[in-house]
C-alpha cells in the first residue's frame, strides 16, 4: 500500500500534521515513515484501529505494534513502511521530525486545511 493511501487513513479520523517521511536512500531499516498526531488518546487509538482494519481486509499485516497500551506514541511496523501515531505533545518531545530532517519529506493536509 503506498504511503499516501496511509496518510488518507490517518485524515480518516482527523489526524493532523501527517507527514511522509522517504527515508529509502538514508536508513535500510525501512522505505517510509508515515508521522502523524492526535489530540488524545481516544483519537490515538482510532487512527491506529482504523489503519490496522483496513490494511488487514487488503491482507497486510504488521510485524509488529507498540504502544496500544499507553496510546502516546503507537508504532505499527510493516517492514516497507512503519507507522507512527503521537499524541501531540509526545510528537514535540521525541522529535522524529528533526531526527530524520535529512529525508524527503512530504505534508499532507486535510483537503480543508490551508
Amino acid at each position: 500500500m503506498k504511503p499516501i493511501k496511509i496518510a488518507e487513513l490517518m485524515l480518516e479520523k482527523k489526524a493532523n500534521d501527517i507527514k511522509i517521511f522517504d527515508v529509502k536512500n538514508i536508513t535500510t531499516m525501512t522505505d517510509h515513515f508515515i508521522v502523524c498526531s492526535s489530540d488524545s488518546e481516544p483519537q490515538t487509538k482510532a487512527i491506529a484501529n482504523n489503519i490496522e482494519r483496513t490494511l488487514k481486509k487488503n491482507g497486510i499485516k504488521p510485524t509488529n505494534i507498540e504502544g496500544q497500551n499507553k496510546l502516546e506514541w503507537i508504532l505499527m511496523d510493516y517492514i516497507t513502511f512503519i507507522i507512527h501515531i503521537f499524541r501531540s505533545d509526545k510528537r514535540q518531545f521525541y522529535d522524529l521530525d528533526r531526527l530524520w530532517a535529512d529525508a524527503k519529506i512530504t505534508s499532507i493536509k486535510d483537503k480543508d486545511e490551508k
